[in-house]
């Protein structure tokens, strides 16, 4: 029976550290595109950050070089962004077992989800048994700070609500804390977006996604069918 584990990888040599650092009130997720030689590219997408400060973070970063601008929607943006560096050159300092990190990459799992924050990467991920997930989390156990936040299997459900991002989280505690969702709303979007120091718009978007994601997790999959 296969497994799904969300886990935390402290590690601030990852790719992309440096720029969650400066664009830190924004969620960043990337994929990586394999099979592209030693320095496949990363498609990038970031909710809730300034575009100008996006793009002075890539431009600034010692590890990347070349992005382009894919797409848009919203406050949200879909970067194609090309390593300055390999795998090799990036981590080679930091980790002693470099080809221990390559045979992860043939290893029976699907990595659906990495987030990008200072400290490192956040992933979700499916593996094939518990000794597929064992050689992964041994590895980062030898070679950074790894911890696991949730490990269920395949066919079991989710708790509520763990898909929430911080970000998102944070969104919802100070909506509720102020007063967002009461009748008659003792709050705006502009005040949470001033605690949080983002856009109203921001605000409303991550607080559209944490809502949905609740619905998702604790409502929608007992909901019965629509009839044909």
């Amino acid at each position: 029976m296969g497994l799904v584990a969300e886990f935390q990888i402290d590690c601030e040599a990852l790719p992309l550290t440096e720029v969650a650092t400066t664009v830190s009130r924004a969620t960043l997720t990337l994929d990586i595109q394999f099979n592209h030689g030693d320095r496949p590219p990363f498609l990038v997408t970031i909710h809730d950050g300034s575009q100008p400060t996006i793009e002075t973070a890539f431009t600034d970063a010692s590890d990347v070089g070349a992005w382009t601008l894919v797409g848009e929607a919203g406050d949200t943006h879909r970067y194609q962004v090309f390593p300055a560096l390999s795998f090799e050159e990036q981590l080679g300092d930091h980790l002693e077992d470099l080809d221990g990190l390559e045979a992860l990459a043939t290893a029976d799992a699907i990595i659906e989800r990495i987030e990008v924050l200072p400290s490192g990467w956040r992933q979700t991920g499916w593996f094939a048994n518990r000794d597929t997930f064992g050689e992964f989390s041994s590895f980062w156990q030898r070679n950074a700070d790894f911890q696991l936040l949730r490990l269920t299997h395949d066919d079991e459900s989710e708790p509520p609500g763990d898909g929430l991002t911080d970000r998102q989280r944070e969104a919802l505690r100070i909506a509720y804390e102020r007063g967002y969702f009461e009748i008659p709303r003792q709050a705006s979007l502009e005040d949470i977006a001033a605690e949080l120091e983002i856009s109203a718009s921001s605000v409303s978007e991550r607080l559209r996604r944490a809502q949905t994601e609740l619905i998702e997790e604790t409502v929608a999959p007992t909901w019965p069918p629509l009839p044909q």
